[in-house]
């Protein structure tokens, strides 16, 4: 187990659930770098046969599965990179292939919570149909974006939110 305090420096307290964020917006830089750096042949070929490396998929999961259990957040952000960069998906099958992912984990947590706590449906069916209507707007959209540009973009999104979660935990 992790302790609570891993370390204090004059009036700074590294707490786990600091540390934890920290490491995880460190794992977000690196996923950027080769979002917005990484060569990709595939990125703009949505068509382009693709050669799975399904123990490679595996281990991938894997790993990005028990950093967002760790975290508790974030799939989407190291998904992307990993169904791009190690799996070989173009862009935009990545991040499709990534909804469904993240769809199916919501939905498992969804079921598994509902008993447990009282939910606001009011809230809910509003966030979910503003939601539905942003996809809309992204497939949309979609036809408009190089699919190298749209990786490139995402990287840089990341590490808007990764510079964003240091400056929240350090700051």
């Amino acid at each position: 187990a992790i302790p609570d305090e891993l370390f204090s420096v004059g009036s700074f307290l590294m707490t786990k659930d600091v540390g934890i964020m920290v490491f995880f917006a460190i794992i977000m830089l690196l996923a950027s770098y080769s979002m917005i750096w990484g060569k990709c042949k595939h990125c703009d070929d949505d068509d382009a046969k693709v050669r799975y490396n399904y123990p490679l998929i595996v281990l991938e999961g894997l790993v990005v599965g028990v950093l967002t259990g760790i975290v508790g957040a974030g799939g989407g952000f190291l998904i992307i990179p990993a169904l791009v960069m190690l799996a070989k998906l173009p862009i935009k099958k990545a991040v499709a292939t990534s909804l469904l992912i993240i769809a199916i984990k919501s939905l498992i947590g969804f079921i598994g919570d509902v008993q447990n706590m009282e939910i606001d449906w009011a809230f809910l069916l509003k966030f979910t149909a503003l939601s539905v209507i942003g996809i809309f707007i992204g497939i949309w959209l979609n036809r408009f974006i190089e699919g190298s540009k749209l990786k490139k973009g995402f990287g840089w999104f990341v590490v808007a939110m990764a510079v964003y979660i240091l400056w929240k935990e350090l700051g």
